[in-house]
């Protein structure tokens, strides 16, 4: 399943790398389905399905659906390496697909001549050499550039662009040929990677007629997604998305949709937001936008439809829960994401809180000290705070928040390759929150929200309630490019808990666990339900409250 805050912006770049942690620009990471499975036979079994809807998702060409399910599966069934290459293929699919619906890059490489492809692939290499976490195998990415072009040769979208009046055979011949050549040939360097993309280039086009820039530019994506899941080239139009993000305001409709079952669903409206005024609902079923229909187009290519420049209009067809359609017209404004929901007293006889973080952006450390003014003036005694599903955002903007609970010592400590990216966050005794905290996790609670959740952890400042975290334990630098009108997504550092913990591949666990079958479920104004059983991990939460208040009350009352 794969999640979209769907938005467009147009902004000029003023940062030459910001610190992001955030697991995905588009996307929220489910954990595998929990199962306990007794006999060796019922495993291979359940296997087998895992492998067995996965290839019916490939065959349909369902690349956003496929890509989840082998991300779950793959932690669900580590170590299997045939997993892992059916990831890489439907990744791959999938960064294809949504390049070629993406207008900003179709318009780049439009513009681009040879040189100023290999430029930005030069770039692009610089990038990896002088800033990765780790030394570059670049016999490794130059095969992973590869393979990217090999797979793109196979795919709809981008033959329609490139290899329109060119046959089927000659463009079999040519994947046939592509890996023997790069094979034949060392990358000891990044020039000589750069210059094997060039070779291969002249070659297809002599070969197949096809344009040189767009070769290179499949090297050049296949470099960035070979080096790590969260590594990746990025289009103007997704480094603008990414700049939103951060900022936290968008130009869009306003909506968060995921993909079930080939189709668009509305999993939150932003209140106030264009979607909001227009009757978008959360459950709602998108199934057209501006009359292509998801019928006759992947829920990826649909979802890039909505995005638009600001005071453009799209006409959305839609499905509500009892299968009635309807078409709504809305304008792409201006849209404020709030990094905390649901602002609320739980329990205000007890002065129980809550609040829901929903991402970490330049906003959250204002957003959250609103939130605390709020329910301190409404009698707050214990707060939960909810981290569940928040798949990360700024680095710093986590570490602002756990800075507001934790008095002293280190919040978080980053290490990487370069001395520059070693450096100890710690925390500033003035204006700490002393309140009693639960703070609720989840297997989609990744990279900045585990920077918070442990640091809570290792402190010892409060009770981390429900499930492991993700385990994205890496910190991202966003480097806009001086060659072309995009930029990279770069894993730069590794990033540890105060206690010296790995996040990756560990996640942060909870000191109570409580484990669900469903998610929460939420009313249609966005808030939790009224009652706490409908989501056992917050009923957990307000019984460690309660728990903790009745025993502070029973202390005062022996001390007096």
């Amino acid at each position: 399943m794969r999640r979209w805050i769907f938005k467009s912006l147009a902004a000029p770049l003023c940062l030459s790398a910001v610190v992001f942690c955030g697991a995905a620009t588009v996307t929220t990471r489910l954990p595998a389905q929990q199962l306990e499975l007794t006999a060796p036979a019922a495993a291979t079994s359940h296997f087998e399905e895992v492998l067995n809807q996965g290839e019916l998702l490939e065959r349909a060409r369902r690349w956003g659906e496929a890509l989840g399910h082998y991300e779950a599966a793959v932690k669900e069934f580590p170590g299997q390496a045939e997993l892992k290459d059916r990831l890489t293929r439907s990744r791959i699919h999938f960064d294809l697909g949504r390049r070629y619906a993406d207008g900003s890059y179709l318009k780049s490489l439009g513009e681009m001549n040879t040189a100023a492809a290999l430029e930005l692939y030069g770039e692009i290499l610089l990038k990896i050499h002088t800033h990765y976490v780790e030394a570059p195998n670049w016999q490794e990415l130059l095969a992973r550039g590869a393979k990217q072009l090999e797979t793109a040769l196979d795919e709809p979208a981008f033959v329609a662009q490139n290899l329109r009046n060119v046959s089927p055979d000659a463009i079999a011949a040519f994947r046939r040929e592509l890996p023997m050549l790069v094979a034949s040939r060392q990358a000891q360097n990044r020039q000589d990677a750069q210059q094997m993309a060039a070779d291969v280039a002249y070659r297809a086009a002599q070969q197949l007629g096809i344009a040189e820039p767009a070769i290179i530019l499949e090297f050049a994506c296949g470099a960035m997604g070979g080096l790590d899941p969260y590594s990746s080239f990025l289009s103007a139009a997704q480094l603008d998305d990414l700049f939103s993000q951060i900022e936290g305001n968008f130009v869009g409709l306003g909506i968060e949709l995921k993909t079930v079952n080939n189709s668009l669903e509305v999993v939150g409206v932003i209140e106030g937001s264009p979607a909001d005024r227009g009757g978008m609902r959360i459950g709602d079923r998108i199934i057209g936008v501006d009359g292509q229909t998801t019928r006759d187009n992947s829920p990826d290519v649909i979802a890039d439809m909505l995005k638009g420049p600001e005071g453009s209009q799209a006409i959305v067809t839609l499905v509500d829960k009892h299968d009635a359609e309807r078409r709504l017209r809305v304008i792409r404004e201006r849209v404020d994401v709030p990094s905390v929901e649901r602002v609320q007293m739980l329990d205000q006889q007890q002065g129980v809180g809550y609040f829901r973080i929903t991402s970490f952006q330049k906003t959250t450390s204002r957003d959250v000290d609103a939130a605390l003014w709020k329910l301190h003036r409404e009698g707050l005694r214990y707060l939960i705070i909810d981290v569940r599903g928040n798949p990360g955002g700024l680095l710093t903007g986590s570490v602002e928040v756990a800075d507001k609970f934790v008095q002293q010592g280190t919040i978080v400590s980053t290490r990487g390759r370069s001395a520059q990216e070693d450096f100890d966050y710690k925390a500033h005794n003035v204006g700490t929150w002393r309140v009693p905290l639960v703070v609720l996790i989840d297997g989609d609670s990744a990279s900045a929200s585990e920077i918070f959740a442990g640091a809570i952890h290792d402190h010892r400042r409060g009770t981390i309630v429900g499930v492991r975290s993700y385990g994205k334990g890496s910190v991202q630098g966003i480097f806009p490019l001086q060659t072309s009108k995009a930029g990279v997504r770069l894993t730069t550092a590794k990033f540890f808990s105060p206690s010296g913990q790995a996040i990756s591949d560990r996640g942060v666990s909870p000191d109570v666990e409580v484990r669900t079958t469903a998610k929460p479920i939420i009313g249609e104004d966005g808030a939790p339900g009224t009652a706490s059983d409908v989501d056992p991990v917050l009923q957990a939460g307000l019984q460690i409250a309660h728990s903790q208040l009745s025993q502070r009350a029973l202390s005062t009352r022996d001390n007096q």
